[in-house]
């Protein structure tokens, strides 16, 4: 099943996003944590790409894994940094040949270990230019990301949501957004999109602050770090296990809130942590 059509069955949407494990540690250790987080009941498990597509076989491998397996839908994320239209193509045709029918397209991060002056943006310059691609020749179900506070490279709000409405308009179904920690930041972006006339659902993008060592990833996503999880961090961040229970309740908060609030969808970034993603899914659902 396509996720658009999960949105137009049911809201809220709920789903899971899990990463392949390196290289050199193999496939089972992801399938292990797959086998405890399917007994959740997600509507879809998200698997993510690795930097310049390098982990897109083991994508690709995982995403049909939980299809097969777990009969849940898989959605696979495909970056185009790096990449040409002829490898985007193959990587479409095994996704399809897989009977993956969802992807979240997304421009990317180049590798780490890039060589200088090596070609890090392939033929797709934005993540509009991949939708585009994909919409023209293969029939998936498309996603795209969404940063609630702003991209960190949109000159203000207003750029943003242009930005956002084009790329929607180049074939998008639904939108997921980048971690944030304030949901008023979420509440404005959700009325600044749709006065823009961006009418797709839009899943909610939480990660739990699990310990004090996340300030990379938050700024990645643009985000702002609220008083109130300040206070936590400054008084449990020397406690893993406090710290660990605080940003649990922390999340189940955030995601309680935004229940209330109608949200359309929410995602929980697991981080391949599966006895906290438990616990947060249980606090939830006990209301």
């Amino acid at each position: 099943m396509k996720i658009k059509e999960i949105f137009s069955e049911k809201r809220p949407v709920f789903s899971l996003e899990i990463f392949p494990p390196k290289p050199d540690y193999p496939l089972e250790t992801i399938y292990q944590t797959l086998e405890e987080l399917h007994a959740l009941a997600p509507d879809y498990i998200s698997v993510t790409y690795g930097a310049g597509g390098s982990s897109r076989g083991r994508t690709m491998e995982i995403a049909r894994h939980i299809r097969e397996t777990y009969k849940i839908e898989a959605l696979a994320h495909l970056t185009c940094v790096n990449h040409t239209r002829q490898e985007i193509a193959e990587i479409l045709h095994g996704l399809q040949g897989a009977e993956v029918q969802n992807v979240l397209a997304l421009r990317g991060d180049p590798p780490q270990n890039i060589e200088p002056g090596r070609r890090t943006e392939g033929d797709f310059k934005y993540a509009s230019d991949l939708i585009t691609f994909i919409r023209s020749r293969n029939d998936f179900s498309i996603g795209a990301a969404a940063y609630p506070e702003g991209h960190p490279q949109s000159r203000n709000l207003t750029e943003d949501t242009e930005y956002l409405k084009f790329k929607v308009n180049t074939g998008v179904d639904f939108l997921v957004t980048q971690l944030f920690l304030d949901n008023e930041y979420f509440y404005r972006f959700i009325d600044r999109i749709r006065s823009a006339g961006i009418t797709v659902p839009v899943t909610a993008g939480i990660m739990p602050v699990l310990n004090a060592n996340i300030q990379r990833i938050i700024a990645l996503s643009n985000a702002t770090v609220p008083k109130s999880l300040k206070d936590l961090i400054d008084k449990y961040g020397g406690n893993p296990i406090d710290m660990e229970k605080a940003g649990i309740d922390y999340a189940v908060g955030q995601i309680r809130d935004l229940l209330k609030h109608g949200v359309d969808g929410i995602h929980l970034y697991t981080m391949n942590k599966t006895a906290q993603t438990q616990a947060i899914l249980r606090q939830v659902r006990q209301g």
